[in-house]
């Protein structure tokens, strides 16, 4: 008997393998990778926000509504933890793009609003934020990307045979992934333009045309 357990370990190590077993393994670590790089981007844009609320505060106090806006965008933002549980609940994923969405929406409000301020618009430390806001940006949409192409490749072993039958016994289910609707609207970085309005000379202020 003892001279055929290593027999049956290896004829039932063979039929996972078959089964699509060590693949279903292999694309779900590459979700939680490409997922942790969407955190990690999104983490890094949050953390960006606080100096920039803080930096337009000192040159457009006024504009309450707008960074009360991005306060509240971010703080939401914060209430949501990414775990990697988050990927499996369609719910809360769905959630999760709501509020990143929300705060894309809210920055894109904030840097439209300091076009009216030439003298925030000149100011070295915005100008920085503005720059790592736009790279942050930009990473947010590649690690997306990479994220959106990883559930795809595993959800396609999931539903198809005979994987799905190996998928069903060890309870891999597909995962949600980002809509194509909040593809378009969240991964479009805030508009970064500086130049000055039509008909208007360099520096002068818009807010004073009004």
């Amino acid at each position: 008997m003892r001279k055929l357990w290593p027999i049956l370990a290896t004829l039932i190590t063979l039929s996972l393998a078959g089964c699509g077993y060590n693949t279903l393994q292999g694309n779900d670590e590459q979700i939680k990778a490409s997922w942790s790089e969407v955190v990690n981007q999104y983490q890094r844009r949050a953390d960006l926000v606080p100096n920039l609320v803080n930096t337009v505060k000192g040159f457009a106090a006024h504009e309450k509504d707008v960074l009360l806006g991005v306060t509240n965008a971010r703080a939401k933002v914060g209430g949501i933890q990414p775990s990697p549980e988050l990927i499996n609940n369609p719910e809360a994923f769905a959630k999760f793009q709501a509020a990143q969405g929300e705060l894309s929406s809210a920055l894109s409000r904030l840097l439209v609003v300091s076009e009216n301020y030439p003298q925030l618009k000149a100011d070295a430390s915005f100008r920085d934020l503005q720059a790592q806001l736009e790279g942050t940006e930009n990473r947010i949409t590649v690690a997306r990307n990479r994220y959106i192409q990883s559930v795809q490749v595993f959800n396609v072993t999931v539903r198809s045979f005979p994987s799905n039958l190996t998928a069903m016994a060890f309870g891999y289910k597909a995962k949600p992934n980002f809509a194509v609707e909040n593809e378009k609207e969240i991964a479009k970085p805030p508009s970064v333009d500086f130049a000055p309005a039509p008909g208007k000379p360099p520096g002068a202020p818009q807010g004073a045309a009004k």
